[in-house]
């Protein structure tokens, strides 16, 4: 029997096995990428989002949630389908490129990258607001040394990022059941409070929730961008990525109702920090420490998993040239892209010394919702061997990822499309000096 041909975008196994020097290892199971999945998601959506959702949408932030999940749920099974065919690091910057084209992967990868860099700040400072309340030159000193010291250990291996992820999920998972736990026992909730302000916003209103309640959702994505690493690929993505998402929507369900039937959506919107509100509103200010030490380690463990994953994707875009070729190192001893990971921490470090990013879930999903529409695209063109969910959910996929889109804040919008245009004129820039470049060399080169 004929071997099946091996798609475009997978390296050779052999030259794998051989102890390529620019391979990453397998070391990562189902359970490992669940989890890894699960630390990027159940994080700053669950501690903070329920805030501007609330704001947006009003109590209509449940159906903004169930919005986001459906679109999720589409983008999930592409990232699945896609990431089988493609294991290897980078995600939809790989699958674009394969699928779609060139250009199409550098403005799935440069979303990627440039949304979730201001992602990792945005973590990094939640960390320090939820674990330090004091000055904000302390915050900011203690959210570099959780940069610094979530880098260092990200170079110590994959395992080691996957087994404190672990740790980190399961902490923050048993904090979450001690919050809904005290808003159910404290005797305030008002059931009540999930029809007040349903109107609030209206339509528009409901979906631009959606497209802030998104960019929670978007963990998932971690999993496939560290494709290279994880053991049987075309089992091991398929099981996981789906599993993960399940579990973060079912979380935020019942978060987000807890919260609701404590607060209500009005004293949620005007929070900062809605949960401790919450537990507060529900007669359990008691649990207000346990609120926050789960948001400290929830953005302690996001952090980690954006830390992995943005560093695949720059690997990934490094190896083609589309970012300095010195990024696509790769650690001799740990396996693991070591100056892609160093070069992430030193400007997360910037932002957090000089922003205070405020606007970044917004800016977060336009760059993500572009990512994903870029996804589904990719998915929509395999063959039916590489098939497996049908093609009319990537048709929904891109339609939901390009409404969330419209519907977005306009500053995050107007920060977006600048964030893209730059990115894109670079590239034309550097592949035009390439290719005067090669046209000079060939006028140079002597006739046979």
């Amino acid at each position: 029997m004929a071997s099946r041909p091996r798609p475009r975008g997978v390296p050779d196994p052999a030259r794998r096995s051989q102890g390529g020097g620019d391979r990453l290892a397998r070391r990562l199971g189902t359970g490992d990428a669940v989890v890894i999945g699960l630390g990027s998601m159940i994080g700053a959506g669950v501690f903070a989002a329920f805030g501007p959702a609330a704001r947006a949408a009003g109590a209509g932030l449940l159906l903004g949630l169930l919005i986001a999940a459906v679109i999720a749920y589409c983008n999930a099974v592409a990232s699945a389908q896609l990431a089988a065919a493609y294991p290897v690091s980078g995600g939809t910057y790989v699958y674009g490129r394969e699928r779609l084209g060139h250009w199409w992967g550098f403005t799935a990868g440069w979303g990627f990258v440039a949304g979730k860099t201001a992602s990792c700040a945005a973590m990094a400072l939640t960390f320090a607001s939820y674990a330090l309340p004091g000055p904000w030159w302390a915050q900011r000193a203690l959210a570099v040394a959780a940069v610094l010291g979530l880098t260092a250990l990200n170079h110590r291996g994959v395992t080691r990022t996957a087994l404190l992820t672990r740790v980190l999920v399961a902490t923050s998972l048993t904090a979450l059941a001690v919050v809904v736990a005290g808003i159910a026992a404290g005797g305030h909730a008002d059931p009540s409070h999930l029809g007040d302000g349903l109107a609030t916003g209206g339509v528009y209103g409901v979906l631009q929730a959606a497209g802030l309640l998104f960019f929670a959702f978007a963990g998932y994505a971690r999993i496939a961008t560290m494709g290279e690493e994880v053991r049987d690929p075309r089992r091991t993505i398929p099981r996981a990525i789906p599993i993960a998402l399940f579990i973060a929507v079912a979380v935020y369900l019942v978060v987000g109702v807890a919260a609701l039937l404590a607060a209500g959506p009005n004293r949620l919107a005007a929070s900062d920090a809605p949960l401790t509100t919450a537990v507060e509103a529900a007669g359990a200010g008691f649990l207000a420490p346990v609120v926050r030490a789960g948001g400290a380690l929830a953005a302690l463990g996001a952090l980690l998993a954006l830390i992995a994953g943005v560093g695949r994707t720059v690997l990934a875009m490094a190896r083609n040239r589309d970012l300095p070729g010195g990024l696509a190192a790769v650690h001799p001893r740990h396996r693991v892209p070591h100056h892609a990971g160093i070069a992430l921490a030193v400007v997360v470090c910037v932002l957090v010394a000089v922003t205070d990013l405020r606007g970044v879930i917004g800016f977060s999903s336009f760059g993500v919702l572009v990512y994903y529409a870029v996804t589904n695209a990719s998915a929509f063109t395999q063959p039916a061997a590489d098939r497996r969910w049908p093609r009319w959910l990537n048709l929904l996929g891109v339609a939901g990822c390009l409404i969330l889109v419209a519907t977005l804040p306009w500053r995050s919008v107007l920060a977006g499309a600048v964030m893209f245009a730059a990115g894109l004129v670079a590239r034309w820039l550097v592949l035009r000096r390439r290719a005067a470049a090669a046209a000079d060399g060939d006028r140079d080169r002597p006739a046979p």
